[in-house]
């Protein structure tokens, strides 16, 4: 379907419709969710966070009811920094991270999933967790059993322990021992009869008992021997009697301590033992298992989840580019309608009034998509070396213009700033989106600060603003206006989300200063609270090579072509290229043209004399336009290239660090811009006609 035919109705029912469906997917996932955003504090920067979205799962797995909008240090007080270290680490790295941890202020434990979403900036994480309390509590509780039946074998099973004196033949027993056998325990400790104790023995037992005894005696050491015995209930009970056999230097026997066992308790607690351990080895052995499947679940659960955010992003651009291109369009067409009928009525008086009007219509388009460029880090930048002073000053009337009276503007610019590497072109466009921003927010008037700063971050403050450690310069823009939400902070950066009433905004300024940062190897940060103003920073990579050129002395002089200096035009959109043709023509020079790159080096063999080659990046058939320009180049070192593109052939262009003699030109262009390109790349050869 063709953009612009899709009716706004239709994109915002779409829009609509993809909400409910986001919706129902958070709700549809049995687990809890949340998206928390950091937000500085009391306590200092990225100290807390606050509950932006949850399902109702949230409240089924912590008990919290109404999670949105409270902070984390109001619902865990005491344990909030080990919640701030474990998802301050997913906000700086955003790599996901899985893990189990006790909720204090619930009393639950929970397993939990968090991940990232968008950049770093964003200040944005999403987790997905759910309750394991009771799994913990089962693990506890095998855990305990397994330690009271080690605790029950070594002791519980023990009915008493007997000294033999066997010179006197009189035993001595514990009182256990005399409880068991229903003997007195006054008697026990002074000594028992050795006949006493053998007539609790079963008969059919007495002999082997004897027999046994005699053999320790008669060779000494250890003694283990089981038999029937009766207890003081009467019946009769499997007892093991385990002792060692006591000698003297000539080995006599001198005494028989030892321990009575209960051989029917000690098999009940060792079956007790062999389930607890079977139970915690299954427990073990299952538990593998149960979380891969329990994070195949969440990163299923995930996915779906960052699929949905993408379609409502999706819904979003589509409804902003459908509403802002419907307008441009029908400017165009409407205005070359009237020039239609204009012309067929002969009034041609009107007819620059109308032209005008479809020119005006044509530059908002290619500002409009040069923003959509800038925010997916896709536009074709042409970065040189630049002092952000000059930019600032340079901007400063053009800026009180454009925020009016009513804002006093002040500029900090510091001493010894650092060259950048920056498109000069896009860093304005930044800087003065920025400055209407700032005055936007400032209904009733305020104070706007335009700043410059040279910054070296650390391994530390770098991992904040998601860039590599080093050398940057920054441009700052505050404002003292109303400040924002911690909601709107959070969208601020996404395309087409605008606070201003509609028709005044089109929700792109930020995005494309974000964008923009991010395709120059720097970042973009916003600080602002309500009722304290916002600060939005923008970080520039330091430029270590030559300084910034005299930007009036390269733009000084109109440039006219050498007559019959021969320039080859190389692209495959027909229109395009007979605009290109004609400009070029009308401005004298002998211009050849063709379609693609293998039809330009077969007309390079006819015309081997080309001084200016101009191209376009994205070419058909197999050639791009930065092959076919090393192909012309190969036999031709030193000819000038123009790159003509629409489009943001960035890694093509070897991310804009192009070879000495060679430009770029961004479509749509003027005939003027193409004039004075090509004046640039053929000026050091240019001549009057």
């Amino acid at each position: 379907m063709e953009l612009a035919s899709l009716s706004r109705a239709a994109l915002e029912k779409q829009l609509a419709l993809s909400r409910v469906q986001r919706h129902a997917l958070f709700e549809a996932i049995d687990d809890g969710f949340c998206i928390i955003q950091f937000i500085d504090g009391p306590h200092g920067p990225l100290s807390d966070y606050l509950h932006i979205e949850a399902n109702s799962g949230y409240e089924r797995h912590t008990g919290i009811a109404d999670i949105v909008g409270k902070r984390l240090r109001e619902i865990e007080p005491d344990n909030a920094q080990a919640w701030l270290d474990l998802y301050g680490k997913v906000l700086r790295t955003g790599e996901t991270l899985r893990f189990e941890q006790e909720f204090l202020a619930v009393g639950r434990h929970i397993e939990v999933s968090a991940t990232r979403l968008g950049p770093v900036e964003m200040r944005q994480v999403s987790v997905l967790f759910r309750d394991i309390t009771a799994r913990k509590k089962t693990e506890a509780a095998l855990h305990d059993n397994v330690q009271r039946v080690q605790l029950a074998m070594a002791a519980g099973a023990i009915i008493g322990t007997w000294v033999w004196d066997v010179p006197a033949d009189r035993f001595s027993i514990d009182e256990g021992f005399a409880h068991a056998f229903g003997l007195d325990p006054v008697q026990g400790r002074s000594g028992i009869p050795l006949a006493q104790i053998v007539a609790t023995v079963h008969p059919d037992d007495r002999q082997g008992l004897a027999d046994a005894i005699a053999e320790a005696l008669g060779r000494g050491g250890a003694y283990a021997h089981q038999y029937r015995t009766r207890r003081r209930d009467g019946n009769y009970y499997w007892l093991e009697a385990n002792g060692r056999v006591e000698l003297d230097a000539d080995g006599r026997p001198l005494s028989f301590p030892g321990v009575l066992i209960d051989i029917e308790g000690r098999r009940a607690v060792e079956a007790e033992r062999d389930r607890a351990i079977a139970a915690l080895r299954a427990l073990t052995e299952t538990l593998e298992q149960r979380v891969e499947e329990r994070s195949a679940a969440l990163l299923k659960a995930e996915d779906a989840l960052r699929q949905a955010q993408k379609m409502e992003a999706v819904g979003q651009l589509t409804g902003g580019l459908a509403h802002d291109f419907n307008n441009i369009l029908a400017g165009i067409g409407g205005s070359l309608e009237l020039m239609k009928i204009r012309i067929a009525q002969g009034r041609i008086g009107d007819l620059e009034r109308h032209l005008g009007g479809a020119q005006s219509a044509v530059r908002r388009a290619a500002a409009l998509t040069q923003r959509l460029l800038a925010f997916s880090r896709r536009q074709t930048l042409d970065p040189r070396p630049s002092d952000l002073n000059r930019i600032v000053a340079g901007m400063q009337e053009l800026i009180s213009r454009s925020v009016g009276p009513a804002i006093a503007i002040e500029t900090a610019g510091a001493h010894g700033l650092w060259p950048t590497f920056v498109d000069v072109g896009q860093i304005e466009n930044a800087l003065l989106n920025l400055c209407i921003n700032a005055r936007d927010a400032m209904a009733d008037g305020g104070k706007l600060t335009i700043a410059t700063a040279n910054q070296t971050l650390d391994q530390a403050g770098a991992a904040q603003c998601n860039v590599a450690p080093g050398d940057y310069v920054a441009l700052s823009v505050s404002d003292t206006g109303a400040g924002m939400t911690a909601d709107v902070l959070a969208r601020a950066f996404e395309p087409f989300f605008t606070t201003k009433p509609a028709g005044q905004g089109t929700g792109l300024g930020l995005s494309m200063v974000y964008g923009f940062a991010g395709q120059s190897g720097g970042a973009v940060r916003i600080d602002s609270a309500p009722g304290a103003g916002t600060t939005v920073s923008l970080l520039l990579p330091r430029h270590s090579g030559a300084g910034a050129a005299d930007d009036a002395a390269a733009a000084a002089g109109a440039h006219r072509a050498l007559w019959r200096k021969k320039i080859m035009v190389v692209d495959d959109e027909p229109l395009v290229r007979t605009v290109a043709v004609e400009v070029l023509a009308d401005l004298g020079y002998d211009v050849v043209e063709a379609e693609d790159g293998p039809a330009a080096l077969s007309l390079l063999g006819a015309h081997p004399d080309i001084d200016l080659l101009v191209t376009d990046v994205g070419l058909p058939n197999g050639m791009n336009g930065r092959q076919l320009a090393d192909a012309v180049r190969a036999r031709a070192p030193e000819l000038p290239v123009l790159f003509v593109t629409g489009y943001a052939e960035h890694a093509v262009l070897n991310h804009g660090h192009l070879a000495r003699g060679m430009q770029i030109l961004t479509k749509p262009f003027t005939a003027d811009a193409l004039d004075q390109r090509v004046g640039e790349l053929l000026g050091k050869e240019r001549a009057a006609p």
